[in-house]
């Protein structure tokens, strides 16, 4: 009796490991994940922007001592942003519209440290807002 449940047991044992390796491998995140593999370079008190996703390409920088608040800062003529990272520590939305238009796309982000590596449009303007 020893000799056939034995089997049974090693290939219940298997079968119980099995399921339990496929359900982490659906639960884990995949190597391409919409994480990023790293933050883009952003120092403290700054908002930054790059012009391609997963902080690539050109960044600009602004800081509040050369920013006005609540004013619409659109991007230079012809510039738009992908990702940004928020370090200001006050709310920036950011616009669709170079004008500030909320005809079109846009978001509003803390300022505690948001890191945003896929706009989901093309940010041609913001504004940094009182706390």
């Amino acid at each position: 009796m020893r000799t056939t449940s034995r089997p049974y047991f090693t290939a219940t044992a298997l079968g119980v490991t099995a399921v339990a390796v496929a359900a982490l491998s659906t639960c884990a995140a995949p190597a391409d994940a919409a994480t990023p593999s790293r933050l883009g370079p952003c120092d403290s008190g700054q908002l930054c922007l790059w012009e391609k996703e997963e902080f690539n390409g050109t960044r600009l920088t602004h800081e509040l001592a050369t920013t006005d608040i609540e004013s619409c800062i659109p991007l230079p003529a012809g510039t738009t942003a992908a990702a940004l990272a928020n370090r200001t520590g006050r709310p920036v939305t950011t616009y669709q519209s170079a004008t500030c238009a909320e005809t079109g796309e846009f978001e509003t982000y803390p300022g505690g440290g948001t890191w945003v590596p896929r706009s989901p449009y093309q940010v041609r303007a913001f504004k940094i807002w009182e706390n």
